[in-house]
């Protein structure tokens, strides 16, 4: 389950570790010749231009809840209003240099993501799990029929026409972390019900205070069962569902290297942990 947390604050600024590339010499030869998963969160998918909760220069905000989502259907209005216009700029987003890096990366056996972007598979990993789902799919409450976000878009783009060139009129938009943009004039936008049976729409993604789906966490721990070792990529393991993965490889006694901008909950459970920007871990990672 994904807590449910009323606002995160930003993360204290750290520096990088003065030691950081023989950390990573230390990481390189931990993980050599071993099949490895990664674990990875949002600091992997910053420099695509896809804003995170914690960094330290991001603004407070307050994460979607399925509580709110389901407790109003004003709230569901204007959460689709603010989808509506972000979702493109998430479905335009390309990969950076530590997906492809990763992606290349010798002895991965498959990825372990928090994130909702879909920026992993555009670069080329296999074997992705997308443990909150993605922005890319929609499904009604309802009757659980799916259908995509870009055909959901072709329904929604002729009903709001004149929204859209209201709030395209105003200019430059600051983007939100959850496939949305920061706008409080909704009002007029208008929202459909599900095609199949009329039930609410909902993104396919996991919510905070919503349980990610069983099979899909046993998958990705049959992957860390799997694995000979945990490589962990741009994410402060704040929430349970990243971090029991973190704690699934420690009891087994598999090497864990973490790499992170910034501390983590599951430093102390590490046996390498570098604070460096992920690309250049990853680069360093994939040297003979």
């Amino acid at each position: 389950m994904r807590t449910a947390i009323p606002a995160w604050e930003p993360a204290e600024a750290t520096a990088p570790d003065a030691d950081w590339a023989d950390r990573l010499d230390r990481a390189r030869e931990l993980l050599k010749g071993r099949r490895i998963v990664a674990l990875t969160g949002a600091g992997i998918s910053t420099a695509s231009g896809i804003p995170d909760y914690r960094s330290p220069d991001a603004p407070r905000r307050t994460p979607m809840t399925l509580q709110q989502f389901l407790g109003s259907a004003e709230f569901r209005k204007r959460y689709w209003a603010r989808n509506h216009l972000g979702w493109r700029h998430m479905d335009a987003a390309l990969p950076n240099a530590a997906h492809r890096g990763l992606a290349a990366l010798p002895g991965v056996t498959g990825v372990i993501t928090q994130n909702v972007d879909l920026l992993h598979l555009k670069a080329g990993s296999r074997g992705v799990v997308d443990l909150h789902g993605n922005y890319a799919q929609v499904r009604c409450l309802s009757c659980a029929s799916r259908i995509s976000r870009h055909r959901l878009h072709a329904q929604l783009e002729p009903l709001n026409a004149g929204f859209v060139a209201r709030i395209a009129g105003r200019g430059a938009l600051e983007v939100a972390p959850d496939a949305d943009v920061v706008i409080e004039d909704t009002g007029d936008f208008t929202m459909v019900d599900c095609g199949a049976c009329g039930g609410v729409l909902k993104p396919d993604i996991v919510y905070f205070g919503e349980s990610v789906p069983k099979p899909r966490v046993a998958r990705a721990f049959a992957m860390v069962d799997d694995a000979e070792a945990l490589l962990v990529l741009g994410t402060s393991l704040t929430v349970m569902s990243g971090l029991r993965f973190v704690r699934h490889a420690h009891k087994q006694g598999k090497p864990i290297v973490i790499v992170n901008r910034g501390r983590t909950r599951g430093d102390e459970l590490a046996d390498v942990t570098v604070d460096v920007d992920v690309a250049t871990a990853l680069q360093r990672l994939a040297l003979p």
